[in-house]
């Protein structure tokens, strides 16, 4: 490996550099650790942030992405691994939070010996870090990591053990959270009847619609991939928008299950959903934004608290805890923790948001 280097390192002192984040986000907590790392060989370009061990080895997934330029998929990083943060802490595990982002190479490229850097990247950690399938990453990557380090989850297990990919564990966690907040803040009696929609259909979008369709839920549906779009709209008899035109779609929820920043300055007053609530991370561009969405009074719920499905599920297989009933009690546990955050928001007037940011603040400072 051509360069494992932490970041504080990788600029001299004197270095003009425009003002980016490079220890943290802007007003957040520092992160702990900031991992940049090329492989000539196999064309490997890979950051791994860790924002907090305090919990315990910060756990997050990996994921492989075009970005626009390396300070892109920096603050990619760093905002996913403090969301990793955030959502270990509220789901109660043992873990702190990090991410590491593959700049997708150009071109063909030979994606084992791009994971097997990325692998020995993991170990050189020392168990600091642990990973798992993300966007753009599977388990058969996985096992390519797991051939160079201990230190990787969702891989099927042997014998019928507990293990695999987490994303439907992560579509069901969101399944449990609209329902929730259908719940508690449209006074409905249950999913069958309203409508929502869902904004991309990969491995937890399909999913996610999947589980509102048999709880008898109207759907309307948007992806970049017209496929999926059809097999949703065949499946499901949903009714198909563009991936624009539904973030303004006439709704009761409207569930982000693609890429993050959907709600920002330009689309949040376009917003006509009465929830928010998808599994996509990072789904607000700014804090701000939620504070728009509150004052127009549209509920959203943070993304990290109702897609901790996943990581529950990769959790567990590392750990050697649970099999596939146990887990999924646990992860439908996230629909109590919405109804709690709802309680906090009503109490103190602000928006979710904010409220779920200080609660997993409070968590990761009590370690509990």
């Amino acid at each position: 490996m051509n360069a494992i280097t932490d970041l504080a390192r990788a600029l001299p002192a004197s270095a003009d550099v425009p003002a980016t984040p490079l220890f943290g986000l802007p007003g957040q907590t520092p992160h702990e650790r900031v991992l940049l790392v090329t492989d000539a060989a196999s064309g490997l370009k890979a950051i791994v942030a860790v924002h907090s061990t305090a919990r315990g080895p910060a756990f997050g997934g990996c994921r492989l992405w075009h970005y626009a330029d390396d300070l892109a998929a920096l603050t990619d990083a760093l905002r996913l691994a403090q969301g990793m943060s955030f959502k270990n802490a509220l789901a109660g595990l043992p873990f702190g939070g990090g991410k590491a982002v593959i700049v997708r190479p150009e071109g063909s490229f030979d994606r084992e010996s791009l994971f097997a850097a990325f692998g020995r990247a993991v170990q050189s950690l020392g168990g600091r870090y642990i990973t798992a399938e993300d966007v753009g990453t599977t388990t058969d990557d996985m096992r390519v990591v797991r051939r160079e380090t201990p230190h990787v989850s969702g891989l099927p297990r042997d014998g019928g053990a507990f293990g695999g990919d987490p994303s439907p564990k992560t579509a069901w966690g969101v399944f449990v959270a609209i329902d929730a907040a259908l719940r508690e803040h449209l006074d409905r009696v249950s999913v069958e009847g309203a409508t929502v929609a869902v904004q991309g259909l990969g491995a937890v979008g399909m999913h996610l619609a999947a589980h509102l369709h048999a709880a008898g839920a109207k759907l309307v549906v948007a992806d970049v991939n017209a496929a999926r779009v059809d097999e949703a709209v065949t499946r499901f008899g949903a009714t198909a928008l563009s991936p624009e035109a539904i973030v303004a779609a006439d709704v009761d929820v409207l569930a982000p299950c693609a890429l993050g920043a959907v709600l920002n300055a330009l689309s949040v007053p376009r917003v006509r959903a009465k929830i928010v609530c998808g599994a996509a991370n990072n789904q607000l561009a700014q804090p701000e934004d939620g504070d728009a969405l509150h004052a127009r009074g549209v509920l959203y719920l943070p993304d990290y608290l109702v897609n901790a499905g996943g990581i529950v599920s990769v959790a567990r297989e590392h750990l050697g805890q649970g099999d596939e009933q146990s887990v999924m009690r646990e992860v439908s546990t996230i629909g109590e923790r919405v109804v709690e955050l709802l309680e906090r928001v009503r109490r103190e007037g602000r928006a979710p948001g904010r409220v779920a940011d200080d609660w997993a603040r409070e968590r990761l400072a009590s370690r509990l």
